[in-house]
């Protein structure tokens, strides 16, 4: 009799893989999302910086699920928070996390439980299908940084987003490109692939 691999149920999809295997694929995208944070460009006229965390918080969604690709998220932030050098350019702190960029973090809980709920509704099957998902979750990050930014800086929201969204869209639009290029090494290193569950 052949021996059969467990699988998990999360949010109607079956994922092959165990609690454990879950629970380091939600480690390792919270650590690319960390990784990703330290490729850091600072703009002289916004507190914003250009990093590559938005392409790390996409691919956790598509490959992990919207509850695993959330947890991943959610654990990078939270480790930040706590003290960890996590966020851009190797900052830390409560009062980073719930500084002028706070939004943005909370947006990527979001961005990435959407993009996982998207992906398995089958959105993600094919790259060309799961570049529109990486982009609502791109345009819910901005959704949720940009009012925080604006009430960080007394500020109008016209005018955040002049500082905190318009001036990254070119540079989101090659994070999401690179991100569906990847998309078939995430899903091999997820255990899954984008034609079936």
């Amino acid at each position: 009799m052949q021996a059969t691999v467990p699988s998990r149920v999360i949010t109607g999809a079956v994922l092959p893989r165990s609690t454990v295997a879950t629970a380091s694929l939600v480690a390792g995208f919270a650590l690319l999302t960390a990784l990703a944070a330290q490729i850091r460009i600072p703009l002289p006229f916004t507190p914003v910086p250009i990093t590559g965390q938005t392409f790390a918080v996409l691919l956790a969604g598509a490959a992990l699920g919207s509850v695993a690709g959330a947890a991943s998220q959610a654990l990078y932030v939270l480790l930040g928070a706590a003290g960890l050098p996590f966020y851009a350019g190797g900052s830390s702190g409560w009062e980073v996390a719930t500084g002028a960029t706070g939004g943005y973090l909370v947006g990527f809980v979001v961005a990435a439980a959407m993009v996982g709920a998207l992906a398995e509704r089958s959105q993600d099957r094919t790259v060309a299908t799961a570049i529109p998902a990486f982009l609502l979750g791109n345009v819910v990050i901005h959704l949720f940084g940009v009012p925080w930014l604006a009430a960080a800086l007394d500020v109008g929201w016209v005018e955040a987003a002049g500082l905190g969204s318009v001036p990254f869209i070119p540079g989101d639009l090659v994070k999401i490109g690179l991100a569906g290029m990847l998309l078939p090494a995430a899903w091999r290193l997820a255990g899954r692939t984008g034609r079936g569950r």
